[in-house]
């Protein structure tokens, strides 16, 4: 065995030895790398952050929130970690959702309330999340992916080791991504048998999680796209979870709270407003099919069956600015803003849009209230734009390496500023060269421009090694301009060279380079 995995190995035994800890819902003994207090730390860092990536809080009826609220603390009170500090929030978002973070951090779409018909189901909802955070299932995850990620580089390794190289280890990594796309099969069921066991110490008729699987699996055949890219995505359901379900409710006496009547009377504004949320997914379907005018026309509709909706107001923004109306779209961003002052997204759009009509002092304040809410690779982009036009590159070059962290399209801008600024400070980093020999036994030197940037005035030094730490005779190579993405090979006057192992001592670094200015820059 090399010595790498030996001690991966022995990392490995390490861990299994230590780090067993006591599931505090089912009494068995389990593998966590993550500490109870690090478990609530997590949860309370990310609980606000995902709620802005989640649509932010539904604000139209407080009540609501209030509402959940005391059903899930009612249910954590008699769960099997009462002392977790619990917090349970209504999402705006349309997508029939529910979610726990370590630590007692719950939430629920609003999209998920309108499809429930009883306060049990309700509790049934809340009541599996809960049991989610109390048998720590987030870190039986986190602790998973770790070990997946030590036997990734295991296996990377031993793979390499018998000819596969790389896509030894890209192929493990495939499959660990798989595995943790979701809750186990396991936990999954742990939390319907548990959560039910809850639901009857609070009170409730726990033949509301029944109800709830049952409701589930129809709808999954129906295949209805916004339950399967949401709540099924991390929530699976299956005829199997229902059987087990309808076998644990027979351990239970008849009866129990369902609170029908209360449960619909709390939801009459929601069901009220359904039609204008009904129509914001046919606007946004409209955006995405560049039909403007016509997303316009069911906007109108929203906005008139519900006012108060944020959310409204910058899908109409995003229209206008589609139609090119700057104006209509700055005043729709602002309504948007006016109407719910707590939510990112509204001030990345409007400071999205004046930046683009040069109003770069207006948007930059949007923007920093945007990353105050939630940081985002758009505002980092655009937030390094600013700093980079008023000349302070040091803050520039902090936020483009933020956005710079992320795929796609704002990724690469990120990027290609950074390259546009650094390849003068670091030419190196952007530009890579390679020594090969000439039929001739002349150094031939082979520079790659591996951003998408061009670059002129590249100049690299050559330098022979006398020994790893004494330099010889060194010469600077002028090799002029080279197109982004694109390599250039020049024969040098250094030599002849006897063989490869003479040329091994040679070393070669990028010296000097500038960026070509274009129109894109």
């Amino acid at each position: 065995m090399h010595r790498k995995q030996l001690l991966i190995s022995l990392a490995v035994t390490l861990l299994l030895v230590t780090a067993c800890t006591v599931n505090p819902v089912t009494g068995e003994r389990q593998l966590s790398l993550v500490s109870a207090e690090q478990e609530v730390a997590i949860g309370r860092q990310q609980y606000v952050p995902t709620q802005q990536a989640q649509g932010g809080r539904y604000y139209i009826d407080t009540e609501i929130q209030l509402y959940v609220a005391s059903i899930g603390k009612k249910l954590a009170a008699v769960s099997d970690r009462p002392k977790l500090p619990y917090e349970f929030v209504v999402l705006n978002n349309s997508v029939p959702n529910a979610w726990a973070l370590p630590g007692g951090k719950i939430a629920i779409n609003r999209g998920l309330l309108m499809h429930l018909q009883d306060e049990s189901e309700l509790a049934a909802v809340l009541s599996h999340e809960i049991v989610h955070a109390a048998a720590r299932h987030s870190a039986a995850q986190m602790t998973r992916g770790t070990l997946i990620n030590i036997g990734v580089q295991a296996l990377g390794a031993a793979s390499q080791n018998n000819g596969f190289g790389e896509l030894g280890g890209m192929a493990a990594q495939f499959g660990s991504t798989a595995w943790m796309a979701s809750y186990g099969r396991d936990a999954e069921l742990e939390s319907d048998a548990y959560g039910m066991e809850y639901m009857v110490r609070a009170g409730y008729d726990p033949r509301g999680a029944v109800r709830l699987q049952e409701t589930f699996v129809a709808l999954s055949k129906g295949r209805q796209s916004d339950f399967f890219t949401g709540l099924f995505a991390s929530h699976p359901p299956s005829q199997a979870r229902v059987i087990a379900n309808r076998e644990k409710v027979k351990t239970y006496p008849a009866g129990g709270i369902t609170n029908r009547a209360l449960y619909q009377k709390k939801m009459a504004r929601l069901r009220k407003d359904q039609p204008a949320y009904t129509a914001q997914t046919e606007a946004m379907k409209a955006l995405t099919d560049k039909k403007p005018q016509k997303a316009l026309g069911y906007l109108d509709k929203a906005v008139k069956l519900q006012n108060r909706e944020g959310q409204f107001w910058e899908l109409r923004g995003h229209a206008w600015a589609m139609l090119d109306k700057p104006a209509n779209a700055d005043k729709a961003y602002s309504t948007a803003i006016a109407k719910n002052p707590d939510y990112f997204s509204h001030y990345l759009a409007r400071g999205v849009l004046r930046f683009k009509q040069g109003q770069k002092t207006t948007a930059g304040k949007d923007f920093d209230k945007s990353q105050n809410l939630l940081p985002t690779p758009v505002a980092s982009l655009y937030l390094g734009n600013i700093a980079n036009d008023s000349g302070d590159e040091k803050t520039a070059i902090t936020y483009y390496r933020e956005a710079a962290q992320t795929k796609g399209d704002i990724g690469q801008q990120a990027q290609d500023k950074l390259a546009f600024i650094e390849m003068s400070q670091a030419p190196n980093r952007y530009i890579i060269n390679r020594l090969t020999l000439s039929n001739e036994g002349y150094l031939l030197l082979s520079v790659y421009n591996k951003s998408n940037i061009p670059a002129t005035d590249v100049v690299v030094q050559v330098t022979e090694m006398k020994s790893p730490y004494v330099t010889g005779s060194s010469a600077q190579i002028p090799i002029g301009s080279i197109s982004a993405n694109t390599q250039k090979t020049v024969t040098t006057r250094i030599g002849p060279i006897a063989d490869k192992t003479t040329l091994s001592r040679y070393r070669a670094l990028v010296i000097a380079a500038q960026p070509a200015i274009t129109d894109a820059n």
